[in-house]
């Protein structure tokens, strides 16, 4: 049997001590994102020798590494078999080469498991349109959208096309056909990967992230044609995501890519991880859906209003980051420091991070006080 490539130890010791990205870079020992916060998993400080052994030993297919020696950056996808797979990113730094490599799960977790908003699985009934799935990275998304997925293909009969650099969660057979496509394998770019699915009579498209104006409008294109497109974004909430989609466009085309938006677009479920009381991590959504009043509120380039139509949908599912914070807050899943930084509203929690801030102190001067004299 073959020795297990060394890059392995690092990443089964993250995934013991619960850690979701390994961060490796020449001058430091290997360190862990750990319930959010970064710490060594190693005393060994990686040497430029052992940086460039590491990476080129799981670097496969060989072309990959010429090519990573050709463009300093690579993204690829790691597997442990029987434990996890990692979405892998490859470049260069001051000191010379890094990497990155982030868990994906084996085991693709259904919208129960995740505690989704109940609301996303309406939003997975949808028969066509555009729903972007948005939040910073290692926010969940990719996460969420697998669960979306899952839900799909253990309650329809559907022909699902995967779009993604690298592929993350590989969905097993149940009730729909689902072909994955990865980017820089199965085909060279997003954009000639979805002209093709447009040819391949698929009822769902999911796109991994919408990074050229190319893919973008294609994905818009797909969607107008009966297809209903899932993707990602790196944006925080509902109106900026709109916001990126028209200004990632010259501003003669963003008329048109407004009106093409307007006609398709069916949701945005924008997420963030906040860190739980008591360990771990807990997920809170922003969630807008179609109604009447939102294409016009896109033709017309007035995105401040989208704010109104959440504060107005409740009743559908709808809600504010600030309102799902808040209900976090209310139930004791978060603190008020982590509120307040993830709020948009800053002054809306600040009355209870003050009070928190002074509870602390509260305590911090009894404990001084019942200390014994030394």
């Amino acid at each position: 049997m073959a020795e297990e490539p060394f890059i392995n130890r690092h990443l089964r010791k993250m995934l013991e001590l619960g850690g979701s990205d390994l961060h490796l870079a020449i001058g430091s020992p290997a360190k862990a994102r750990i319930h959010g916060g970064i710490n060594p998993i190693d005393d060994e400080i990686i040497t430029p020798e052992k940086m460039r052994s590491m990476l080129e030993e799981i670097c496969l297919p060989k072309r990959r590494w010429k090519q990573f020696m050709e463009t300093h950056d690579l993204d690829f996808a790691h597997e442990i078999p029987g434990l996890a797979r990692f979405r892998v990113n490859y470049f260069y730094n001051y000191y010379g080469m890094a990497c990155i490599m982030r868990q994906i799960p084996s085991k693709i977790l259904t919208l129960e498991q995740l505690k989704s908003p109940e609301v996303l699985k309406e939003i997975c009934k949808l028969k066509s349109g555009l729903v972007l799935v948005t939040g910073p990275t290692g926010s969940g998304k990719s996460t969420t959208l697998a669960a979306m997925l899952d839900y799909i293909n253990s309650t329809m009969k559907k022909h699902i096309i995967t779009i993604e650099d690298p592929i993350e969660f590989v969905h097993p057979i149940k009730e729909c056909t689902i072909v994955h496509r990865e980017v820089g394998i199965h085909s060279s770019s997003f954009p000639r990967a979805l002209r093709g699915a447009m040819r391949s009579d698929p009822d769902i498209v999911l796109i991994g992230e919408m990074r050229e104006n190319e893919t973008i409008r294609l994905g818009l294109t797909c969607a107008s044609m009966g297809m209903l497109v899932f993707a990602t974004l790196h944006t925080n909430n509902a109106p900026k995501t709109v916001d990126r989609i028209i200004d990632a466009f010259p501003s003669d085309e963003q008329d048109q890519i407004r009106t093409m938006l307007a006609e398709c677009l069916q949701g945005v479920v924008s997420q963030l991880l906040c860190r739980k009381i008591g360990g771990g991590r807990i997920a809170v959504h922003e969630i807008l859906l179609w109604t009447e009043g939102l294409p016009n509120t896109i033709r017309e380039g007035q995105i401040a209003n989208i704010r109104t139509i959440i504060d107005s949908g409740g009743n559908r599912g709808m809600r504010s980051m600030d309102s799902s914070l808040q209900k976090a807050l209310d139930g004791g899943l978060i603190t008020a420091e982590e509120a307040y930084m993830k709020a948009a509203d800053k002054q809306r929690f600040r009355p209870y991070l003050e009070a928190e801030e002074a509870a602390k102190a509260a305590a911090a001067a009894a404990e001084a006080g019942t200390a014994p004299q030394k």
